[in-house]
């Protein structure tokens, strides 16, 4: 008699089975260890495999956060292993000397190796830790995260930071949400240090080399996200029709994660509004370019709303999303989220009963002196250390290291 066994439970039992092979090969490596530690009459062997600093990110998209890092942790002769779950990440072409960049996979087999890694400090951008598949390693003495973004922390996935030991930081607004969310869970106090945001240091310098835009029409960038609370989800294909009717030079940027999982939908938009000379779709990798170029940014929840108008300077036309706060670590608090406060002092709020008059809003947003005014004071509430990340971040992750070997890097 034969079994059938669906495709999705067959993917499932699969990568189970890749994770239980991993974690047994990394179990036995440590025994592998203690029968050393046994032989050699109960003294210490000396782990070569022991990484000052590891370096974790789930996406290639992540290596303009950690780039400054690994280059002034190379200049100063730094061990640094990166491990990423990108084949394709850029870090696996750099040609720094310290730097040894890998590919450790997908899922189960990825984890499986994260959950065994043997290093002093772990620094990753990725919340989760301890919740979901990954795992603290017994072998790690301290795990460091660090924010992708200038935005706050309250709206990870909820506990999704508990289980690091540091979270380096760029506004006090940040600090006092994770000291709350510690007391209401009775959380031992992790270590809180603001460092910056280094990611945007090197965005602005690289600003200051590349000049003033040449002359060009106004021209408006229209970069949604993706999934049902997005631009697109919402407004369909009446937004593109209204920023025609503005006369103005429109860019549109899709979300990557649109071209697989809206492919349809952004298909047919394609194909309704094709490029033409007031018109263009953008896919550079790199999106400094085309936000070099635009005047004013429409968006709804992705991050770059706050790199356009804290590094670019310009004001932005957002959407307010709608979703279950009670996902979030902001769902045990009774302050405001801090982004909700942001947004209005950067833009104006796009909803079905202004939509008709889009026009006027990008006029409003371009001259009113009250966002300018208003970009400067969330940049000041969130981005402290201004220019000084990078330095600030590589200093604290030697310090650390120093006190966790007591030896000197």
């Amino acid at each position: 008699m034969f079994f059938y066994i669906d495709p999705g439970t067959g993917g499932m039992l699969f990568s189970i089975l890749v994770g239980l092979i991993g974690a047994a090969f990394y179990s036995l490596k440590i025994l592998t260890m203690k029968l050393k530690f046994i032989i050699h009459g109960g003294k210490a062997v000396t782990n070569t495999n022991n990484i000052p600093i590891a370096i974790f990110s789930d996406d290639k998209r992540y290596w303009n956060v950690f780039h400054p890092i690994c280059r002034e942790l190379n200049n100063r002769g730094i061990e640094v292993h990166y491990l990423t779950l990108s084949a394709d990440d850029p870090a696996l072409n750099s040609t720094y000397q310290h730097l040894k960049a890998e590919y450790i996979g997908k899922n189960s087999k990825a984890f499986a190796r994260l959950n065994f890694i043997n290093a002093t400090i772990v620094l990753s951008t990725t919340p989760g830790l301890e919740v979901y598949q990954w795992k603290r390693s017994k072998n790690v003495k301290y795990y460091v995260h660090m924010l992708h973004a200038a935005s706050e922390v309250t709206l990870y996935k909820m506990f999704g930071i508990d289980y690091y030991d540091a979270i380096l930081l760029s506004g006090e607004h940040q600090l006092q949400d994770i000291r709350n969310l510690e007391k209401l869970r009775n959380l031992p106090a992790k270590e809180l240090l603001k460092v910056g945001i280094p990611y945007m240091d090197e965005m602005v310098l690289r600003l200051k080399r590349a000049g003033q835009p040449p002359a060009h029409p106004r021209t408006v960038l229209l970069a949604p996200s993706w999934g049902k609370s997005s631009i697109f989800a919402t407004y369909g294909d009446v937004i593109i029709d209204i920023l025609q009717q503005t006369g103005y030079h429109i860019i549109i940027r899709p979300h990557p994660q649109s071209f697989t999982s809206e492919k349809e939908m952004l298909d047919k938009l394609i194909a309704k509004y094709p490029a033409s000379e007031h018109l263009e779709w953008n896919t550079d990798v790199d999106n400094f370019e085309v936000l070099h170029r635009s005047d004013i940014l429409i968006s709804d929840f992705s991050g770059v709303i706050f790199d356009f108008a804290l590094v670019y300077d310009k004001p932005v036309i957002y959407t307010n999303p709608q979703f279950d706060i009670s996902q979030y670590d902001a769902w045990w608090l009774d302050t405001p989220i801090w982004t909700f406060t942001a947004l209005p002092r950067l833009g104006i709020e796009l909803t079905n009963a202004n939509l008709p008059e889009l026009k006027s809003l990008i006029d409003t947003c371009l001259s009113d002196s009250k966002f300018i005014t208003g970009r400067e004071n969330v940049k000041n509430e969130v981005w402290e250390y201004f220019g000084e990340g990078t330095e600030k971040t590589v200093e604290y992750l030697i310090k650390k290291y120093n006190e966790l070997t007591e030896e000197v890097i």
